[in-house]
């Protein structure tokens, strides 16, 4: 059990640092090499967060193929050095696998920090108030 707990740490801090450099990779007006590491870091920790069996059942689930294809696309892009295309697929895919994850995130986040406007966002249908 602890040397679960310790992997999944791993995982997470993989993450952030995999979201840091693809941050300061964009930053740094679309170095390729640090976003290339930072796409590798990313996937790398999100592996080691919830498994190598649910990442790809995650990404390779019928309904999401054209999400994970722009993705995975983007990233292999991004691996052959054109990072603003790379990036701009990636992005697309980002938001087409996780679509029906933003309302939860906003209502979530307008609850947290109490921002009534992020909670009642027009893509939040959740929203009770």
């Amino acid at each position: 059990w602890g040397h679960g707990l310790d992997v999944i740490r791993v995982g997470v801090g993989l993450v952030g640092f995999g979201t840091f450099f693809i941050l300061f990779g964009m930053l740094l007006y679309f170095d390729s090499v640090l976003l290339a590491f930072g796409n590798i870091l990313f996937l790398s920790g999100l592996v080691f967060v919830i498994g190598f069996r649910r990442t790809f059942t995650f990404f390779f689930q019928r309904q999401k193929m054209k999400g994970s294809s722009f993705f995975l696309g983007g990233v292999l892009i991004v691996l052959m050095r054109w990072p603003l295309l790379g990036m701009l697929l990636e992005a697309y895919g980002f938001i087409t696998l996780f679509r029906s994850f933003f309302p939860v995130a906003f209502g979530f986040l307008g609850s947290l920090v109490n921002i009534p406007r992020l909670g009642k966002h027009p893509l939040n249908h959740n929203n009770t108030s």
